[in-house]
Order: structure tokens, then C-alpha cells, then sequence
């Protein structure tokens, strides 16, 4: 026998349950000829009369009665079961994945989690580390975090952080036997602690700005890293000049372990965005995410 439309059986129950075609068709939102219509073609493809109706009521037969009490309950079941995955939906829950840097990842994204996640503890959070500029759709994040002059026009962005600045740096031991650059060209006689992109291809140029003029300068030295930390520690130690997140610096400077040049050739620019597809159905969890990183600007 053919699998009978859901439908038609959805139809059969609230006729069965309420006794009354009129009141079933407003229970379903239908006009009362159209599930007359769907009832009659019910019981033609099995072949059996599930209703006897009358002009004052209407009420199961006896196929129709074991019907109502057999498929009944298990509709009943698939109701609650959707009700209680709303329920569940509506609850921020779920993982989400970000991918971010490792600048973005430590100032804009765990202080803002920090506090967060120990309220909501069904949101799972996974940050990705990542210097490249991951496509976010192909490696299934749902979100990445850039520099908003980095993100795609087909993304939605959120900014997360304030404006931000480089700042070129070195020990006060490093200075002793060498004068300070004073234009980021003198940065080429200089011992420079070198970072490597993959999305640069290699190793990243220092970028400089000064009344309109730009300037991308590839420095050289005896040391390359990959991160923040690597970096900000030779240049504690004298090993060369660095360049990093004024933020990272701050404290250093402040106290006098390390000593600031170029600072007229780092004006401020676009902080960090948080982007995603706008084709991306929003979570209650992202959402949440969402509006705590919103919240710190």
C-alpha cells in the first residue's frame, strides 16, 4: 500500500479529535470543502470509511477509531520532540568556530569570551589561530577575524576593536652602539626581527604611513618568527628592532625596557572586524558571541 501523505493524516486527526469538520478546518486553517476534500480522498486510497458523518456530528468509525488511536500518540510524540528542539534552539547552544590572529584571538576575543562562556555553558568556542586569510565558507568557520581593510565586500563585518598602531621598537642595549632610524628607509642598516605571513608569501614588508606617503619596507636581521610573543621577547633581549601591536608594547615602553622609533610613521588604522557569509543563518549561540565582541567597542 502507498505511503500516505502526512497531511492527510494531520487532517484525519483533527476531524477525528475535535468531531467537527468546521472546527477542524479553522484548527488547520482551511476552508471546510478542502478538508472534506482531503478526508474523501484518505479513504478512497485505503479503501476504508474512517468517519460517519451526519448533519450534527461526526464521529470515527471503528477502522477509524484504531487509526486515531494508533497514529495519534505518535504524532503526539513528533510535536513535543519539535517543541522541546525550539526550546533547545532558542537556548544559546552549539560550537562555534573562529578563525582569528593571534593578536585578534588574545586582546579582542578572550576577554571578551572570558566571561561569557562560564554563563552559557552549552556554547562551545573554537578559535583557530591562523595568520593566512582563510576562506571561511570552504574550511566551514563560522566567522574569521580581520583588519577591516582585509575583509570581502560579499561579508557581513562587525566591528569588534577600536582603531589600532604599529609600533617599531627596540632595547635600550640595542641603541648603544647604533644610531635610531629616523625615516623607515635608515630600518634597512638595522639588525630587524622579521615576521613570516603565508598570505604575504613569505616574509612581511613593514608598512609605514606619513602625510599621504606610504611606505612598505622589507627589513632584514637574524631572526623570523611566526607569532607576537617570539617577537616582543628578542626585542627585550637587545637581538634586534621589532615590529608589533602598540598595545602589545605599551607596558614595555611605559617602564622603559624598550625604547619607540618611527612613531610620526605609524598613524592609526582600521581595527579588527569580525565576518561571516550573509547568507549565515545566526544561532542564538552566535548571536551571543556576536553581541559580546559588539559590546566591547
Amino acid at each position: 500500500m502507498p505511503r500516505q501523505p502526512i497531511n492527510d493524516l494531520i487532517a484525519f486527526l483533527a476531524v477525528a479529535r475535535e468531531q467537527s469538520f468546521t472546527k477542524a478546518a479553522a484548527k488547520l486553517g482551511v476552508s471546510q470543502s478542502a478538508l472534506s476534500h482531503t478526508i474523501r480522498g484518505l479513504e478512497a486510497r485505503l479503501g476504508l470509511r474512517l468517519l460517519t458523518r451526519t448533519t450534527r456530528s461526526v464521529s470515527p468509525t471503528e477502522a477509524g477509531e484504531r487509526l486515531l488511536v494508533t497514529i495519534g500518540p505518535r504524532f503526539d510524540e513528533i510535536e513535543n520532540e519539535l517543541a522541546a528542539l525550539s526550546e533547545f534552539r532558542e537556548k544559546p547552544a552549539g560550537t562555534i568556530r573562529i578563525t582569528a590572529g593571534e593578536h585578534a584571538a588574545e586582546t579582542i576575543l578572550w576577554p571578551a569570551l572570558e566571561p561569557l562562556l562560564p554563563q552559557y555553558p552549552d556554547v562551545h568556542v573554537e578559535i583557530i589561530v591562523d595568520y593566512g586569510l582563510t576562506d571561511i565558507v570552504a574550511e566551514r568557520y563560522d566567522a574569521g577575524v580581520r583588519l577591516g581593510e582585509q575583509v570581502a565586500r560579499d561579508m557581513i563585518a562587525v566591528r569588534i576593536g577600536p582603531d589600532m598602531r604599529m609600533a617599531a621598537v627596540g632595547a635600550p642595549a640595542y641603541f648603544e652602539n647604533r644610531p635610531k632610524p629616523l625615516t623607515p628607509q635608515d630600518l634597512t642598516g638595522h639588525n630587524c626581527i622579521n615576521l613570516r605571513l603565508p598570505t604575504y608569501g613569505g616574509i612581511y614588508a613593514w608598512e609605514f604611513e606619513k602625510e599621504g606617503r606610504e611606505l612598505k619596507v622589507r627589513v632584514e636581521g637574524q631572526l623570523v618568527f611566526n607569532n607576537i610573543a617570539l617577537r616582543l621577547n628578542a626585542a627585550l633581549a637587545g637581538l634586534g628592532l621589532a615590529y608589533l601591536p602598540e598595545d602589545v608594547v605599551q607596558p614595555y615602553l611605559h617602564d622603559g625596557r624598550l625604547v619607540r622609533v618611527l612613531e610620526d610613521w605609524c598613524p592609526p588604522f582600521t581595527g579588527y572586524h569580525l565576518y561571516y557569509p550573509s547568507r549565515r543563518q545566526a544561532s542564538p549561540a552566535f548571536a551571543l558571541v556576536v553581541n559580546a565582541l559588539r559590546r566591547r567597542i
